[in-house]
C-alpha cells in the first residue's frame, strides 16, 4: 500500500519507509556479480516461492472459498495466521521467542471476532498475488525519497543496490541485526527507530 501510494500520488508524499520492498521477481536480475545477502535473499525468495507461497495463491484465486471455512472454525483460522508466526519471525525453532502466545491470540483473535478472514484476503484477489498473469509487486520507479530497513527474516531481503533500481531517491537502507515479516509487530523499538530515522532524511 505504501508503495503504491508513492507511485500514484507522488506530489502528495513527503516520503516513504519499507520495510517489505515490493519489486519485480529478483531472479530476473543479473547473477554475475551477487554479493552474499543476494545470493541467500534469492534462495529464500526460490524457497518461499517453492514451500511457502499457497496461501497467497488460495487468497489470489479463492478468497471467498476459504474465508467461509476460516470464519466457521477458530482453529482453521488460528492455524492459518499461527503458521506465518513461524515461517516469517526471526526465531530458532520456536515463534514464542519473537512474540508471546497472548500477542499472537490477539491478533488472530481480531479477525475470528470480526469475521474478516475472507475480506482481509481480498487484496491478494485484487492485486493477483501469486497469479502468472498478475503484474506481481513492482511499482514501477518510486521518484519520492525512500527508506528501506532491511530485516534478517523478512520473506525477500534486498540489497541497496537493488532497491536503487526502484528508487530515484533512495535516502535511507539499513540492514537490522533481528525481525522478520513483522517487524513492528516483532521489533517495535527497533522498528520506529528506523523509521525515525528514515524520515529525519526527508525534512
Amino acid at each position: 500500500m505504501t508503495a503504491a501510494l508513492a507511485a500514484q500520488q507522488p506530489e502528495r508524499m513527503v516520503g516513504i519507509h519499507l520495510n517489505f520492498f515490493p519489486m519485480a521477481r529478483p531472479d530476473q536480475f543479473p547473477s554475475d556479480d551477487l554479493t552474499d545477502l543476494e545470493r541467500q535473499s534469492l534462495a529464500d525468495a526460490a524457497h518461499h516461492r517453492e514451500w511457502g507461497s499457497g496461501y497467497a495463491l488460495e487468497q489470489a484465486t479463492r478468497p471467498q472459498t476459504v474465508g467461509y471455512g476460516l470464519t466457521d472454525s477458530p482453529v482453521g483460522q488460528c492455524a492459518w495466521i499461527a503458521e506465518k508466526y513461524w515461517a516469517w519471525t526471526d526465531h530458532n525453532g520456536d515463534p514464542l521467542a519473537a512474540l508471546s502466545r497472548d500477542q499472537m491470540l490477539d491478533n488472530i483473535s481480531v479477525y475470528w471476532h470480526t469475521a474478516t478472514a475472507a475480506s482481509s484476503a481480498r487484496i491478494y484477489w485484487e492485486h493477483g498475488f501469486g497469479r502468472p498473469s498478475a503484474h506481481g509487486l513492482d511499482p514501477g520507479l518510486l521518484t519520492v525519497p525512500v527508506g528501506v530497513s532491511v530485516f534478517p527474516r523478512e520473506i525477500f531481503r534486498p540489497s541497496r543496490r537493488w532497491c536503487e533500481r526502484y528508487c530515484s531517491d533512495l535516502r535511507f537502507y539499513e540492514q537490522l541485526p533481528r525481525g522478520g515479516h513483522f517487524a513492528a509487530f516483532e521489533q517495535p523499538e527497533l522498528f520506529v527507530d528506523q523509521i525515525r530515522r528514515a524520515f529525519r532524511t526527508m525534512r
